[in-house]
């Protein structure tokens, strides 16, 4: 049974946005790290797993926070394409952890464009918790999301989620993975299928 656009959520950072390209190119740009690879970040949390100061972590992520267009943060691949389809049925729904929406809107807009994202709903939470309440406000039924904690609490909820795979995630649950954006698109889309 394929879900409808419309009743799917998503969250922003490892899912749309390759928010580890950016921390790694980053690092080797502004404190010159050059042996970083994303095989390295296995846990959430990257200061239990990255022998880094936890001062640059916290500098390389205040940038991506505060302008993910200056820190030239990109969509992972086919997120563009996917969305842009999903957004001729429906709405898109984006609910996130970041702290303030002006700077995530500015580079949503920019990768979707004006006329897309003027229908979007972006919730910026401020929190990784309670994604639930949220997500049931928006009436969705379902939810994607890189963080296993947030998708094994939203399962509790009676949300399905879907476990966007990265390495600090995997093996850390049983529920549902999609590994890249084409998958997504089958969830909502036979093979070969358009959009009306």
């Amino acid at each position: 049974m394929k879900i409808h656009p419309r009743q799917i959520g998503f969250d922003i950072d490892g899912v749309v946005a390759d928010t580890v390209e950016a921390f790694i190119r980053l690092a080797r740009r502004d404190y010159g790290i050059e042996s970083l690879t994303p095989a390295d970040i296995t846990e959430f949390e990257v200061e239990k797993c990255l022998d880094l100061q936890p001062t640059i972590i916290q500098e390389i992520f205040a940038a991506l926070l505060v302008d993910p267009l200056a820190a030239a943060l990109k969509p992972l691949p086919d997120a563009v394409a996917v969305l842009t389809e999903f957004a001729r049925l429906a709405p898109l729904t984006f609910i996130t952890a970041r702290p303030q929406k002006p700077p995530i809107a500015a580079w949503l807009t920019d990768i979707l464009g004006q006329d897309i994202f003027a229908d979007a709903r972006l919730i910026a939470m401020g929190d990784h918790d309670n994604k639930a309440a949220f997500i049931k406000k928006m009436g969705l039924d379902y939810f994607v999301d890189d963080r296993a904690q947030t998708c094994v609490r939203l399962d509790q909820e009676g949300i399905t989620p879907m476990v966007f795979s990265q390495p600090w995630n995997r093996g850390r649950h049983r529920l549902r993975t999609v590994n890249n954006w084409r998958e997504i698109r089958q969830l909502c889309f036979s093979d070969g299928e358009a959009p009306l």
